[in-house]
């Protein structure tokens, strides 16, 4: 009821409509029962008794049955438009609302919660919420249909109502007790949906691993065993289905059967005609269906209150991040200064019982005004984590992170994404053209800027070559293009914004060494389109690192060390370690890639000695 109220109170005239609409429909179920009865009694009995009928009263009753279906297709009319359109629209609104909180609710809750499951939460769950919308303008109608019925009932006689007044309360009784039973069957179908939806989202996602590992047989069967548990889930929903609903279907039958034995015993004692002996008939006879009504709401409320659970489930959490009204001038034209200052990080558990992961402690160093810090460290020490930290897409536990002297909590929305900008590890590009991925429709973002940032990230030469140029489909996730190409696609997007700071996790390393170079370099002075930028980012390679007015060596969440390259070698083994184990590393990458290249050739050569 609490969700059917709320749909209500949303959207109150398209549902006043829907009702009046059907309170007219079922004005005239009761109103066609009775002029069926007076035609029976008052023009069909008589002709027969005569062996001949008027043509005045036939007009007439075509007339009247035919005015009656007139004013049913109005009233179906309304019911059936306004409750469509209140369910969609109550649909759209809720999938804006979720897909909104997902916006809104931080990394941390994300990081708690499956794509798949949000998938679910903002399709099927939103769409089964609403779903008994549809037949609830009918059903309302139905209950001033059956008032109206039982009064009737009792004008015409006491003993027929008292047939009505046991079978109407059978039916919700029926319906109360079938709903109770299928509210857990259902509940356990929806949570089941979202669980095959997650473990479909990851197989997708995952498609490049699970074909190179040669997981297709293992994802199958994981994927088929909760399928089949949603199978099962679904088929149990059926037979209970299969159980009731003929029950629910037969009850108005047999009150149409009982009103007709009680009623052929009251016509002989004269205490009825045949004109109400029929009309209570047909009306008995006509209420099956729209009784039916009330049956579907109730069948689907248990559906309907999974799906609104799990969805306001996100409506409900908590966790913003919400941002100040502290804004920094848009003209500026200078670097700034980014400051970490003591900063403290731990992830939540993923569930509330397990303890949570600390990944910084006491980080604190300053990426000065048009300068480029790397940072550099092994695998978990919390680089990415940094990365995030310095455009606001976590919060530290303690300790602040500024920009130019101010906490980025107390910055505007709009001021932050003007003035930050982050490319991250996995590059990731929309099924669009390659203009629309580099502005993202940004206001003030032309072509000549698009192909500035292009060139700062030496995408220039490669989208030029495209094609269609700027205009060229990328298809989804940039699957036409290769992984540096996407690296340098996603390096122009956020350097068409003009950022004065740029974050950088890990994101040329499918770029050419000597092209990473050029990009770093280019950024370093701006290339002459006036983009220079402090650079936080995050460096495995030599060449890349060397390029670095500071390098912040990380282990274990800690700065250990600051300084030049050079001095780092010298001074910390960890850190030397380390750089040297990437160098060789990538020097066996590249004798890979040489002899992939070379291989094909010397192969022909020693055929064509042999030969």
């Amino acid at each position: 009821m609490t969700v059917l109220g709320r749909a209500i109170r949303e959207q109150p005239r398209i549902f006043a409509v829907a009702v009046a609409g059907s309170v007219l429909f079922g004005s005239m179920v009761i109103a066609s029962a009775y002029v069926v009865g007076g035609v029976v009694g008052d023009v069909v009995v008589p002709a027969i008794a005569r062996g001949s009928v008027g043509v005045g009263a036939l007009a007439l009753a075509a007339a009247a049955l035919f005015g009656i279906s007139v004013l049913r297709v109005v009233g179906i009319f309304g019911r059936r438009l306004g409750a469509g359109y209140m369910q969609y629209r109550l649909q759209a609104a809720y999938r804006r609302r979720v897909t909104r909180r997902y916006l809104e609710l931080p990394l941390s809750w994300h990081h708690r919660n499956s794509t798949g499951t949000l998938l679910s939460n903002a399709n099927s769950d939103v769409e089964a919420a609403w779903y008994p919308i549809a037949p609830l303008p009918f059903a309302v109608g139905t209950l001033v249909m059956l008032i109206g019925a039982v009064v009737s009932l009792f004008l015409t006689d006491w003993a027929l109502a008292l047939v009505g007044l046991a079978v109407f309360p059978a039916l919700f009784a029926l319906n109360v007790v079938y709903s109770r039973r299928m509210a857990p069957r259902q509940a356990r179908a929806q949570r089941l949906r979202a669980e095959v939806s997650g473990i479909a989202h990851e197989s997708f996602d995952g498609a490049l691993v699970v074909k190179t590992m040669g997981r297709e047989a293992q994802e199958t069967d994981r994927f088929a065993a909760r399928a089949h548990e949603l199978r099962d889930a679904l088929i149990s929903v059926g037979r209970l289905r299969g159980v009731f609903d003929p029950m629910l279907e037969t009850l108005p039958s047999l009150g149409t059967l009982a009103v007709l034995v009680v009623g052929a015993f009251r016509f002989r004692a004269g205490a009825i005609t045949v004109t109400e002996l029929v009309s209570v008939a047909f009306l008995f006879t006509v209420l099956a269906f729209p009784v039916r009504a009330i049956g579907w709401v109730l069948a689907e409320l248990p559906r309907s209150v999974a799906g609104w659970d799990r969805v306001r489930r996100v409506l409900d959490a908590t966790g913003e991040m919400p941002y100040g009204d502290r804004r920094l001038d848009p003209a500026e034209p200078r670097p700034a200064t980014l400051a970490f200052d003591d900063v403290h990080f731990g992830y939540e558990p993923a569930e509330a019982h397990l303890p949570g992961t600390l990944v910084l402690g006491a980080v604190g160093f300053t990426v000065p005004a048009g300068k480029t810090v790397a940072l550099v460290g092994p695998t978990g020490a919390g680089k990415s984590t940094v990365a995030s930290l310095a455009v606001r897409l976590v919060d530290p536990d303690s300790g602040t992170v500024t920009l130019d002297g101010v906490d980025l909590r107390e910055l505007t929305a709009e001021s932050l994404a003007r003035t930050v900008a982050l490319v991250a590890q996995v590059p990731f590009v929309f099924d669009d053209t390659v203009r629309a991925n580099i502005s993202l429709d940004r206001p003030g973002i032309g072509d000549e800027d698009v192909w500035a940032a292009l060139r700062l990230a030496e995408a220039d030469g490669f989208v030029a070559a495209l094609p269609d140029g700027l205009d060229t489909m990328v298809g989804e996730r940039g699957t036409s293009l290769s992984g540096g190409q996407r690296q340098r696609l996603t390096l122009a997007r956020a350097l068409a914004g003009r950022p004065r700071l740029l974050v950088l996790d890990d994101a040329t390393s499918a770029v050419d060494p000597r092209v990473e170079a050029a990009i770093l370099a280019g950024l370093r002075g701006g290339a002459g389109d006036g983009a220079a930028a402090s650079i936080l980012v995050v460096a495995y390679r030599r060449a890349t690192i060397a390029l670095a007015d500071e390098v912040i060596y990380l282990e274990q969440g800690r700065v250990l060390a600051r300084g030049t390259h050079t001095e780092l070698l010298a001074t910390v083994p960890g850190y030397a370690d380390l750089v040297t184990a990437y160098e060789q590393a990538e020097q066996e990458r590249e004798q890979d890639r040489t002899y992939d290249e070379v291989a094909p050739l010397t192969s022909g050569l020693e055929i064509e000695v042999d030969r």
